[in-house]
């Protein structure tokens, strides 16, 4: 790979992974505007550094989160979210290993991630609609780990459909961004364990992850800012703008 694309790669993953704008998507735009060939590898690596992101931004949650299960006391909250995301991971796992074929057919077809934008675009703009103050449930578990099963299609967002059913559902804005980004973690190592090949890592693979670290913590940071401040469905703007413009092109 050019260092451009490198780079280039690496800024589109950083800023799209975590803003609900489907990162998936705008690979794939990539691709086919600039023509390029993006390697498993370096896809595989590029969102594993997002993952490094997650572990920066949350790591006292998930530290609390390990030492309460360890310890067995799951009537605490922090044990109760680590069993919440266990049983939302099921349903993602089954849903990304039966339609798999079908979900990769979508990174072919350019309307079909047009169509999936304003998709996301329609989601995101419903959670204008929803204030909720309730806490996660075994049942909400289990719809947002199918909100984001189906966020493999490329132009469905995958924070984007994970926070929009929590705050749907009426779940707390806080509690849906630390249950919707803590989530992202074992589906990312588990998509990087079962596609991993191993390959050479040069110094520009190095710059790409660290571009990618930096922009995927900015873009995380204003993430849950504009959610803070239920200013979520903002990014539905973007979304419908961007598969029309791909429709009529």
């Amino acid at each position: 790979m050019e260092l451009l694309d490198i780079i280039l790669l690496s800024l589109i993953q950083g800023l799209t992974e975590w803003l609900p704008i489907s990162s998936s998507g705008h690979l794939v735009l990539a691709q086919e505007l600039f023509n390029m060939q993006v390697p498993i590898y370096y896809d595989i690596l590029l969102h594993f550094a997002t993952l490094i992101v997650i572990l920066l931004v949350f790591y006292k949650d998930i530290y609390k989160i390990i030492k309460e299960l360890l310890k067995l006391n799951f009537k605490n909250e922090y044990a109760k979210l680590g069993i919440y995301i266990i049983i939302a991971s099921i349903p993602t796992a089954i849903i990304g290993f039966t339609f798999k074929d079908l979900f990769l057919s979508f990174y072919t077809n350019i309307n079909a991630v047009a169509i999936s934008l304003l998709i996301t675009g329609l989601i995101l703009l419903s959670t204008k609609f929803f204030h909720g103050k309730r806490k996660l449930t075994t049942f909400d578990s289990i719809l947002i780990g199918v909100a984001q099963g189906l966020a493999i299609i490329p132009g469905i967002s995958r924070s984007g459909s994970t926070i929009s059913t929590s705050l749907i559902l009426g779940i707390r804005k806080e509690l849906a961004i630390k249950f919707s980004f803590l989530l992202a973690i074992p589906a990312i190592l588990g998509a990087t364990i079962l596609e991993y090949t191993p390959a050479a890592i040069n110094l520009e693979i190095l710059l790409g992850i660290f571009i990618t670290i930096i922009t995927g913590y900015l873009s995380l940071k204003l993430t849950i800012n504009l959610i803070l401040k239920d200013k979520f469905h903002y990014f539905s703007i973007y979304c419908f703008i961007l598969g029309i413009i791909i429709l009529i092109i």
